[in-house]
């Protein structure tokens, strides 16, 4: 879950896992061309966070795409500037 949203121009996305697991969370233009890998790595149970930084991108919504075992979660985060 980004927070906050809509951002400018940082926001931290929260996310758990129930296992030790591969996590890869991927931020898409509203095109879905991809334009950021925030993290491809093994997590360990619980409650995790990282922060985007959409400094170098324009104004919009982008698609913040969590895959993680077989759960797979795309939420919408809006950058104002």
């Amino acid at each position: 879950t980004p927070y906050p949203n809509p951002f400018n121009p940082t926001t931290t996305i929260l996310f758990s896992v129930p296992k030790h697991e591969f996590v890869s969370i991927k931020v898409y233009d509203i095109n879905g061309k991809l334009v950021s890998v925030l993290v491809e790595d093994y997590f360990n149970q619980g409650f995790h966070s990282l922060a985007w930084d959409g400094t170098n991108l324009s104004s919009g919504q982008y698609l913040v795409k969590m895959e993680s075992g077989s759960f797979s979660k795309v939420q919408i985060a809006s950058l104002i500037k």
